[in-house]
């Protein structure tokens, strides 16, 4: 499915994030960061990008386990990388506070992303929220007037808001509260060759009036990517857009797409304890490849309805079972 955004609805902008974890090894020693230290002030005021980005340097560098300290404030922070590979076994982002982006969303509109993580393994992020500023976005969105793409609030793999990279039989085990589009696997295909994301793990997440709740995206193009072993587990939808969608038909504005399909293989997804309401009458949508039919899509303990009744699934190029309660009726 080629995607398609209500932009004339402002999202509300805050995250809160419980628990996020990427392949997690044990070790006995651990060395704590507070961000304080490298010079962070909780005042919701002063740029604090760098002191973040010094104590993930000095975390990823040491060979302990290490936990990065977020006090309670709020602490803006501009456009940041967190990059691996790192010396650390064990990353933990503790976070108490709230992390805030520029109220001028064309400050984000030159990067690619918000926060993005890349080429990390056995990190985790607990507690904290995130407050992203993306009414303006959206307003500006809404008035069609030329608004920077790389602002726009989306997690995905080059167009997004955050990004999570994950390397090879890397896992990610999250539980979340999202105020918008924050869980998502994509943009794959982007790239003929790029590598595949696989035993990643959502559970416990509230999504409260977003555009996306549980989405696996991938571009119209062809791909050596792959994503399988996905466990979305445990999620509450309160007015989605989107609930559950896999969208690997994605192509702005019908460019740079040959043949307008994917490559990427999707298998190997389950989605199990997923309720709440929709905000369109579609709340689930499997979208997948002509060439590559996404297989093993599980749904069990399914129960999302619209406005009060009944919703709709559909369903293209998509292989896979129905267990237990399953609401809307399911189209697998």
């Amino acid at each position: 499915m080629s995607q398609t955004m209500n932009l004339t609805r402002p999202f509300c902008g805050l995250i809160v994030i419980l628990f996020v974890m990427l392949g997690i090894n044990s070790t006995s020693a651990t060395t704590k960061y507070n961000v304080l230290s490298f010079g962070a002030k909780p005042n919701g005021k002063t740029d604090c990008t760098k002191a973040f980005l010094m104590a993930w340097g000095a975390a990823c560098a040491s060979a302990d386990s290490t936990i990065i300290y977020v006090p309670k404030g709020r602490y803006l922070v501009g456009s940041m990388v967190f990059r691996g590979v790192c010396k650390s076994p064990r990353i933990t982002i503790s976070i108490d506070g709230t992390l805030v982006a520029p109220l001028d969303y064309r400050l984000l509109g030159k990067s690619s992303n918000w926060l993005s993580f890349e080429g990390v393994n056995g990190v985790s992020i607990s507690g904290g929220a995130l407050d992203a500023k993306g009414p303006s976005l959206w307003a500006c969105k809404a008035s069609h007037t030329n608004c920077p793409a790389g602002a726009t609030p989306n997690v995905s793999h080059g167009d997004q808001w955050m990004r999570k990279r994950a390397r090879p039989r890397g896992e990610d085990h999250g539980r979340r509260i999202a105020c918008f589009a924050l869980y998502s696997i994509g943009s794959l295909a982007k790239d003929l060759k790029e590598e595949g994301v696989q035993n990643v793990t959502v559970k416990k997440t509230i999504f409260l009036g977003t555009q996306n709740g549980l989405r696996i995206k991938s571009w119209a193009r062809p791909s050596t990517g792959f994503v399988q072993g996905v466990r979305f587990l445990d999620s509450l939808m309160v007015n989605v857009q989107n609930p559950i969608v896999i969208d690997q038909n994605y192509c702005p504005h019908n460019l740079n797409c040959p043949n307008q399909v994917s490559g990427v293989k999707v298998k190997d997804i389950v989605y199990e304890g997923i309720r709440g309401t929709s905000s369109t009458p579609i709340a689930i949508k499997f979208d997948c490849s002509a060439k590559n039919p996404c297989t093993g899509i599980r749904l069990q303990n399914v129960n999302l309805t619209y406005l009060k009744k009944a919703a709709e699934s559909s369903c293209t190029n998509v292989q896979g079972k129905a267990f237990d309660i399953v609401r809307p009726e399911n189209c697998l």
